[in-house]
């Protein structure tokens, strides 16, 4: 297979080595979680290889690959989603089902950094890829499972989806209406928590190996440990008081004023729980008598009379536009802000001027903006140095490097080992 051209890098690639120059990750599983951790240490410099499985020719017109290739919205045959999930990886088409794709998968292994997979526990072990089997064959691997009950428990051979991880984690049970059905959040939030963990969890990893001379470690992160791993109050204030946290629409509970208000084209979100923002806040509406009452001025005293608050932030917002309300809120300072759409983002030029919004080249022949790169590093920045390959775009070159022939490689092939 030829070796796909050459595709110019959507941000400037940092004239200093990256961050995580050097680091190789094989990246094995699909969809969401796995692979958005792969992407995070991509943007930062790690070499991650992708393994995907080939085109299965008993199923004509089923695509091999993630599934995430096919998902939402497609241009010129492949998800705009999938551009920015798998830039900066490699693609091996291999199909891990077949003895000797499994061989070349602990290949690869030996010789990699980490190991980051999203399978459900056990589907390694059936392949002969238990951590300790990997770790006889590579002490120092840093091995990420994310899956959605963990690898040990009760629950641990269930299915899990982000979306299950987010009602179990305690966040459906918030994002609603009082006495209204608990809605998702408009993105696999559960999803992403677990791969922002798992992130964590690597570098910890790396820097345990390199700094303390520690070997290699297996992490575990579970969807709904890492949705319940930002529920704050939650546990504390069942176990103190007995108290279940109830869904409260657009408020924040405990905490005022802090809620989405009406205004006569939209609506705004006003944050004014800081006491002395309180105070400056009531000033802008017209209502200092109620910034300067003694029993307001600080969060207790605000939470016992918050729908008196609301009513009058409300009353003062629904008379003025969002745009009107924007501006007398920060010439006050006070955190203000409007529901942004995808329309709004595109045309916002903050987005802009820290670059989050990057054009990007596809190997499809087209251009499309998607997202920049967080956090953002001074000496190291991230960047975006390759686009998301198509399946199988490095299966020759990543084989090539691993020691194989090229009779080797187009014996595999033969096979339908890979493609």
């Amino acid at each position: 297979m030829a070796l796909p051209p050459a595709y110019p890098p959507a941000s400037p690639i940092p004239a200093s080595p990256a961050a995580l120059q050097g680091v190789r990750v094989i990246e094995m599983g699909q969809l969401i979680a796995g692979p958005f951790c792969g992407k995070t240490l991509g943007e930062f410099g790690a070499d991650v290889i992708k393994i995907e499985a080939p085109a299965d020719p008993s199923r004509p017109g089923a695509s091999g690959g993630d599934p995430l290739r096919n998902w939402r919205l497609i241009k010129e045959g492949t998800s705009v989603w999938w551009q920015v999930q798998s830039r900066n990886k490699r693609s091996v088409a291999l199909d891990l089902r077949q003895k000797e794709g499994q061989d070349i998968a602990r290949q690869l292994i030996a010789e990699a950094d980490v190991l980051v997979e999203n399978f459900r526990p056990g589907t390694l072990e059936g392949w002969g890829m238990s951590p300790e089997e990997l770790h006889q064959l590579n002490p120092g691997l840093v091995m990420l499972r994310i899956s959605g009950y963990g690898q040990t428990g009760p629950y641990r051979d269930l299915p899990g989806f982000g979306v299950i991880g987010e009602a179990m984690g305690g966040l459906r049970h918030l994002t609603a209406e009082p006495g209204r059905v608990p809605v998702r959040v408009g993105v696999s939030i559960g999803d992403t928590l677990a791969a922002l963990h798992g992130t964590i969890g690597v570098l910890t990893a790396l820097y345990h190996r390199k700094v303390n001379g520690g070997q290699g470690q297996v992490i575990d992160v579970a969807l709904h440990e890492a949705v319940f791993n930002v529920m704050e109050s939650l546990i504390p204030e069942y176990s103190a008081f007995g108290a279940v946290r109830e869904a409260a629409g657009s408020a924040l509970p405990g905490i005022a004023p802090s809620n989405a208000y009406p205004c006569a084209d939209g609506w705004v979100l006003v944050a004014g729980n800081g006491d002395s923002i309180f105070k400056r806040l009531m000033d802008a509406i017209g209502r200092p008598d109620l910034g300067a009452a003694p029993d307001l001025a600080n969060n207790t005293g605000r939470v016992a009379r918050v729908q008196e608050i609301d009513a009058a932030i409300g009353a003062w917002s629904a008379e003025r536009t969002v745009q009107q309300v924007l501006d007398a809120l920060g010439a006050a300072r006070v955190p203000a802000g409007k529901v942004y759409t995808a329309k709004d983002i595109a045309e916002d030029p903050h987005y802009r001027a820290r670059d989050m919004l990057l054009t990007q080249q596809t190997r499809d022949g087209y251009s499309v903006e998607v997202p920049g790169i967080v956090p953002k590093l001074s000496a190291t920045p991230g960047s975006i140095r390759s686009s998301a390959p198509h399946l199988g775009d490095d299966t020759d070159a990543v084989l090539a490097e691993a020691g194989l022939t090229a009779e080797q490689i187009a014996l595999l092939r033969s096979k339908g080992v890979i493609q």
